[in-house]
């Protein structure tokens, strides 16, 4: 017997339905009272709040700064973003065997809806009644898009040395592919950071007379965006629910632990970029010269990245 279509409308519904009911209810409870306070402990955590935020929205920075930047963003997580979704997918077979056959699929399902999305698939239909998509319009091309605007030469990308902030933020996240907690609970994170910074971003990038309307930063942001075509809180939330079906109690004091050292790094990351933003703003009459990495802050509590 076929299925009906019907069957087919509102997967992400339906894979949240199959994920809960994978679990006994009490474990569920419990994983997403958990869940609920990772999640604010993150939005208290001083990366949410960080100056860079109000520094970005102002369009303070020039356009050397702006493109450091970007090229140090584009280190620490846009060339990996997918490698770790895909590391996450692969991963779920640890829920097996402690829950039942088949468990996997409804989260590999869920990471499948962000992957659509990176990769440059668009939802409907297209003139043979096939998938809509365009490599082309996956995330990473689009953000090497908006090098070229920035006017980064193909030399200067494959030839910059990322700071080490940067260098730790990516190794973190690297790090965590073996794990299916570690990378799931990194990539909600990563989500977040996302979240607080492509708007930013876009209104930095549009300050210096960069047309940010399409590309990669409008489809960054979240959903109730009119003025972007985003949808990362989505992803967030199906990450976050993802990561409650996964948990056990056990893991609860480990999980929060490599969840805020990232958001440690992520904030290391962006004061690195303010301080040099403005160092580079300080000398700028006087005859350039190299950065040196003595200026770079750090903060006690360093972590095995560095």
């Amino acid at each position: 017997m076929h299925s009906s279509m019907t069957e087919l409308d509102h997967p992400r519904k339906k894979a949240i339905a199959a994920m809960r009911t994978s679990l006994p209810l009490g474990l569920w409870q419990k994983n997403a009272i958990f869940v609920e306070n990772l999640r604010h402990l993150i939005g208290d955590h001083p990366v949410a709040r960080h100056p860079a935020i109000d520094v970005l929205n102002r369009g303070e920075l020039d356009m050397p700064a702006m493109r450091t930047i970007h090229l140090e963003y584009r280190h620490a997580i846009v060339q990996i973003f997918t490698d770790a979704l895909l590391a996450a997918q692969m991963q779920t077979r640890q829920l097996e065997p402690r829950l039942h056959p088949g468990s996997k699929l409804a989260p590999r399902f869920l990471i499948t809806l962000n992957d659509l999305d990176e990769f440059g698939f668009r939802p409907g239909v297209d003139t043979e009644g096939y998938y809509r998509g365009n490599p082309a319009y996956a995330h990473y091309p689009l953000f090497e898009r908006v090098l070229d605007d920035y006017g980064i030469d193909q030399e200067r990308r494959r030839n910059y040395v990322p700071s080490r902030a940067a260098n730790a933020v990516r190794r973190c996240l690297e790090r965590s592919y073996r794990n299916y907690l570690d990378v799931t609970v990194l990539l909600a994170a990563a989500e977040e950071e996302v979240i607080l910074f492509s708007p930013p971003l876009r209104a930095a990038t549009r300050a210096l007379g960069i047309s940010v309307d399409d590309g990669y930063y409008f489809v960054h942001g979240v959903s109730e965006d009119k003025t972007a075509e985003a949808a990362d809180d989505d992803h967030e939330n199906d990450l976050w629910l993802i990561l409650t079906q996964a948990l056990t109690p056990d893991q609860y004091a480990r999980v929060q632990e490599v969840c805020l050292q990232y958001c440690d790094l992520w904030d290391r990351f962006w004061t690195h970029q303010l301080n040099r933003a403005k160092l580079r703003q300080r000398v700028r009459p006087r005859r350039r010269r190299p950065f040196s990495t003595k200026h770079e802050l750090m903060t006690p509590g360093t972590y095995a990245a560095y």
